[in-house]
């Protein structure tokens, strides 16, 4: 995104205005619009007065619960401009509401004649991308109709390469709804249109537009309702969760801040997900503009970072992902009986299976990561709930990290390649990120060095549960076993010994992946390394080559697969440090917790509090702030949640 844009963010909408809050129908890296369901509902929304765009004089600003800006025509010192323009925007489920107020600043009355350029391309998120791929979409059809108060846009296509009696029409709809209505409607281009008012102001006085652009996709429920920016922000902020942290004293500056900006955006990254008895469920989604979804590993490891905090999360969490658990083999989904799925899309391409998310289960470690919250949930809140009620769904997934996660015939949790969707099934997702310390893509089955971890803890609490709520010591036993094999053979076969440090991974032929990566960090939280090799590896990771001074970046500095603007091969990204903070704190590693949560903390300050996606990874002594990821999602769950893993770190070594 911009750095100039605004995104409001609600319970699975959102929109990216520019300063002006305005939409050009921007694609690529950065995309603005109104988006819901991984579909862009409004992609043309442009105010002129007059005939002219006004210009910005106080920029469109997020503020409790909506944003609002300032704009004024042209003027000099001796010609004023004649009026003001003030836009207030708020965001709820399914609707952007506006009003725009126009304040003469004359002492006769005036006309002004409003202008609003609107349209609604339909865009799919995938289309938008700067991958420069193309899909095919035969019998697709948008039209645009005036109404009353204003205007219809409706997208239509029919699965064309179905039997003529099974096929099914997909429909999208954008309303665009005026009080006081348009006094006309141009066109403005093939489905573009401009609505015309001209308002009579009185001297000094002002005259207002109300505005409600609903986007309701194929299949999703209505949009909630309202016309009033104001009261719809101030409903935003009633339903907002509790964010009332214990704080200790000690704590560095900036990092209450923080956990209180995370709370906030992860109350508006929420999004309606079903339980396996189809209750409705409110879960955190990944983030925006990308992610505006149900992701497994990120799901997950945002309610990890929550539990002490809000439990809840991770209770709707679990259940949601149960609810979607793998039942069947689907080999172009990398669906399997056991596993847990990656990500969940609803757009047009997923839907018509031009994409592989639509139901996406390539994801070697969302479900150990499932296991180990089911327990975590357990321990820290003492409900047995969840646990008894999700016993067949954790034991089906321990079966599938046996079976087809490859801990039997692997003796670890692997993955293959998928050419057709993710190369790499690990956190680090990106093409090329589980690389030799040359470069060199890891080849398949991948044992990925942070899973092996998960799957680790995932068996011991699972044990646990078998053994005090399911009444099974004997399946407790046996996976205590197995935990144990596995924690021999890591240390055996992962182990750098010139480096002193685990390998990134296992390639298909048994060689250890030599690239040093912050992966290692992951292992401390896990418990998988006796203590000894533990706090080597903690505090090797806050060594200068690792760590910039602001975050440890993803790969190590000084290895030729490095770069500091890479996605996951030098970079820095919040959640993976607030990872390896948690692991710092198990062993008791107060000072290197200190170090890590500072400036942690002292880089959200940077970014008004909220810590975006990832990081450049620049060195500290390069520039007096950190140099931002050109391509960051913001808001961004795990880096939302981070700060509360931060804060629950720092209390662990007070």
């Amino acid at each position: 995104m911009s750095t100039t844009d605004t995104t409001l963010v609600h319970e699975g909408t959102f929109a990216v205005l520019g300063a002006d809050g305005c939409l050009t129908g921007r694609r690529g890296s950065s995309p603005d619009g109104l988006f819901r369901r991984d579909a862009r509902h409004l992609s043309r929304y442009e105010l002129t007065v007059d005939g002219a765009a006004p210009q910005v004089l106080v920029p469109l600003r997020e503020e409790d619960g909506g944003a609002t800006c300032v704009l004024a025509p042209a003027g000099t010192r001796d010609t004023p401009p004649a009026h003001t323009v003030v836009r207030e925007l708020a965001l709820v489920s399914g609707a952007l509401v506006e009003r725009v107020r126009l304040v003469n600043n004359s002492p006769e009355p005036r006309t002004a004649r409003l202008a609003l350029l609107v349209d609604a391309d339909f865009a799919d998120q995938f289309e938008l991308r700067s991958d420069h791929r193309v899909y095919a979409k035969d019998g697709a059809r948008r039209t645009v109709r005036a109404e009353a108060t204003g205007l219809r846009w409706t997208y239509t296509r029919e699965s064309t390469h179905a039997p003529e009696d099974a096929r099914e029409t997909w429909e999208s709809v954008t309303t665009v709804t005026a009080s006081p209505a348009p006094a006309a409607v141009e066109e403005a281009g093939t489905t573009a249109r401009r609505l015309l008012w001209d308002l009579d102001l009185p001297a000094l006085g002002s005259a207002e537009v109300l505005l409600r652009v609903e986007a309701r996709p194929h299949g999703a429920t209505p949009p909630a309702p309202g016309t009033d920016p104001t009261a719809l922000a101030a409903r935003a902020r009633a339903n907002a969760g509790d964010r009332s942290l214990p704080v200790p004293p000690q704590a560095p500056p900036g990092l209450a801040e923080a956990c209180l900006r995370g709370l906030e955006d992860l109350d508006r990254l929420r999004v309606t997900a079903h339980g396996p008895t189809g209750a409705e469920l409110s879960v955190p989604a990944a983030g925006v503009p990308w992610f505006l979804t149900l992701f497994g590993r990120d799901s997950l490891l945002t309610s990890f970072f929550v539990l002490p905090y809000r439990p809840a999360t991770a209770a709707s969490t679990l259940r949601a992902l149960a609810a979607l658990q793998g039942t069947a083999y689907d080999a172009e989904r990398g669906e399997e009986p056991g596993r847990i799925v990656h990500e969940v899309r609803y757009g047009e391409l997923a839907h018509f299976r031009q994409v592989p998310y639509g139901r996406y289960y390539g994801s070697v470690d969302a479900t150990p990561l499932f296991l180990a919250l089911l327990g975590a949930y357990t321990e820290t809140t003492g409900d047995p709930g969840p646990a008894r009620e999700l016993e067949r769904h954790a034991r089906a997934a321990v079966d599938w990290m046996h079976g087809d996660g490859g801990l039997d015939a692997h003796g670890y949790l692997v993955y293959q390649p998928d050419p057709d969707g993710l190369v790499n099934q690990n956190w680090k997702d990106s093409a090329g990120a589980i690389c030799f310390r040359d470069g060199t893509q890891a080849e398949g089955p991948v044992a990925v060095v942070e899973a092996q971890g998960y799957a680790y803890d995932a068996l011991l609490r699972t044990a646990r549960l078998a053994r005090e709520h399911w009444d099974d010591p004997a399946y407790a036993a046996r996976l205590e076993e197995t935990a144990a094999a596995l924690r021999e053979r890591f240390a055996r076969d992962f182990w750098l010994a010139e480096e002193d440090f685990p390998a990134l991974a296992l390639d298909g032929k048994g060689r250890q992946v030599d690239g040093l990566a912050s992966d290692a960090g992951h292992l401390l939280w896990s418990g998988i390394l006796d203590e000894d090799r533990a706090r080597r590896v903690g505090s090797r990771l806050l060594e200068p080559d690792f760590f910039s001074g602001w975050a440890v970046r993803t790969l190590a500095a000084g290895q030729p697969a490095h770069h500091p603007l890479s996605y996951h091969r030098g970079s820095a990204w919040p959640h993976d440090n607030a990872v390896i903070a948690l692991g710092l704190a198990r062993y008791g590693m107060g000072e290197a917790v200190r170090t890590l949560t500072a400036a942690l903390a002292e880089t959200a300050a940077h970014h008004g509090g909220r810590l975006p996606e990832v990081l450049a990874g620049y060195d500290r002594t390069l520039h007096p702030r950190p140099v931002p990821y050109p391509h960051a999602c913001s808001p961004q769950a795990w880096a939302a949640a981070t700060p509360l893993a931060l804060l629950t770190s720092l209390r662990a070594v007070v």
